[in-house]
């Protein structure tokens, strides 16, 4: 049969002259190659190794690069099929089957159409131990550890959060696992270091040789971000629908483990959204522009499945017209955006994603987020940047436009009011609690301390509130209330 990548799947009798000149038409890609003619076993196993581990294609012997077919004479198709024969059993691992069709394209000339599946069996090596991979129309050989690793995940023989660190059992936070153990598996935690290894080895929390891998670490570690400084989340909110914004109107890195990441984002989320009434009193509480569940799915599967072997965070980005969770990795192996958006799925990090489903996050199984999120909100939409290795997704919020006969100098008036009320607020609250900590002012006006931090810098700029004394046992002292 021929490969997907084919504009038809044509049977045998399919693939005519006709045919091929269309093939030979179109040119070279990532699933069609051309050659006049083989005569190194070696060189023909390179190019079908390559195939092997991508999505297979098909290699037209007899077709010149150029798209012209001189063909084969009759006397050398046999030789170049022994040729292949050999090549596909003797000089790759593990040997493949092709399949050969010889197409007459006149005056006793013959082109073979050689086509090759994709493996099932990856990754595939030459007989020197090489691993081809196509590159477009040509192909490449894997030459670092960290391509090497990346294959080996793509092939699904090995997973990003199996891999070790450098966390020792000293670094687990034994007292939230044994939450864990207890409310998941009814157990409790063992007393000695041995056994504690040997639980953590049977959860698939640490390596055979004793370190705590990526998934512990990132489920159950004492901060995890001192172990794995960049996968954390970072979020800004900008006032309008550009990064190039030159001021925001919240900010916070996210850092943790993977609950606290999710739990804090969620909550980024949900002050920066609008509030609408839909009907209800003035006085209620309204509800969010957009249903909190989609973000609670597209989050999951932004810290469940995005690429643990690319060393970024995942970024949030909240604009006026839109929100976008950018999660490092392109979609794995040969789904699409389509595909996802149909329920399909394929998991990359399949330790991280089964504690997920114990209930250690919202996470409800496979293929079904997506499907859920676009049920609540239609408007989402996905980009599968494969160039920048980086999958976005993008809910767009309904635009609320500004009443006839304003203007953005109206709306500016309206955030210095705003941020006028918050600094009133705060020197109202030091004013009777002097030795208020940020993390009190934080939490008393619903604000993050990166908010406060900026109002506080403000308000000692204007010369209206200074601190006196150190940042421990100090005291904030008010120089002028009104400013």
């Amino acid at each position: 049969m021929i490969t997907p990548w084919i504009e038809s799947e044509p049977t045998e009798a399919d693939v005519n002259r006709e045919q091929l000149q269309h093939w030979a038409t179109l040119g070279e890609d990532s699933g069609r190659q051309f050659k006049a003619d083989v005569r190194n076993a070696d060189s023909l196993a390179s190019d079908l190794v390559a195939f092997s581990n991508g999505a297979g294609g098909v290699i037209l012997i007899g077709v010149a690069d150029n798209g012209t077919m001189p063909g084969l004479a009759p006397e050398d198709v046999h030789r170049v099929n022994q040729l292949i024969g050999n090549a596909a059993t003797q000089h790759m691992r593990s040997p493949i089957s092709p399949k050969t069709e010889n197409v007459a394209v006149g005056e006793g000339r013959i082109v073979i159409v050689l086509t090759i599946p994709e493996g099932i069996d990856k990754p595939y090596f030459d007989k020197n131990g090489v691993i081809w991979l196509k590159s477009g129309a040509d192909k490449r050989r894997i030459n670092s550890k960290e391509e090497l690793r990346r294959f080996f995940q793509f092939a699904d023989q090995f997973h990003a959060d199996e891999l070790p660190t450098k966390a020792g059992l000293d670094r687990i936070d034994w007292d939230r696992f044994a939450v864990f153990l207890r409310d998941v598996h009814g157990q409790t935690v063992p007393k000695t270091e041995t056994d504690r290894l040997r639980l953590l080895q049977n959860m698939n929390l640490a390596t055979l040789a004793g370190p705590v891998n990526l998934a512990g670490v990132l489920l159950f570690a004492k901060e995890p971000e001192l172990i794995q400084p960049s996968f954390i989340l970072k979020a800004i909110a900008f006032p309008g629908t550009s990064v190039a914004e030159s001021t925001y109107d919240d900010s916070e890195d996210f850092s943790g483990p993977l609950p606290a990441i999710f739990q804090n984002s969620m909550a980024f989320i949900k002050r920066n959204l609008r509030k609408i009434q839909a009907g209800r009193s003035v006085n209620a509480p309204g509800k969010p522009e957009i249903p909190l569940p989609v973000f609670e799915e597209l989050l999951v599967n932004a810290l469940i499945h995005r690429d643990y072997l690319i060393e970024a965070p995942v970024r949030l980005f909240v604009f006026r017209d839109r929100i976008e969770i950018v999660s490092p990795g392109h979609l794995p192996n040969h789904l699409t955006v389509e595909k996802i958006r149909a329920g399909n799925s394929n998991i990359r990090n399949p330790i991280l994603a089964s504690y997920a489903a114990k209930g250690i996050l919202p996470y409800h199984g496979i293929g079904s987020g997506i499907k859920r999120a676009l049920a609540d909100w239609p408007d989402i939409a996905f980009t599968d940047d494969r160039d920048g290795c980086l999958f976005t997704a993008t809910v767009r919020r309904k635009i609320i436009h500004a009443p006839s006969g304003s203007s953005s100098k109206s709306s500016e008036k309206s955030s210095e009011k705003s941020s006028e009320k918050t600094a009133i607020g705060i020197l109202q609250i030091v004013a009777q609690r002097p030795d208020m900590t940020i993390a009190e002012l934080a939490a008393i006006l619903k604000l993050t301390t990166r908010a406060v931090e900026k109002q506080l810098a403000a308000l000692k700029k204007q010369n209206r509130l200074r601190r006196v004394g150190p940042d421990k046992g100090g005291h904030w002292e008010i120089i002028d209330q009104n400013g």
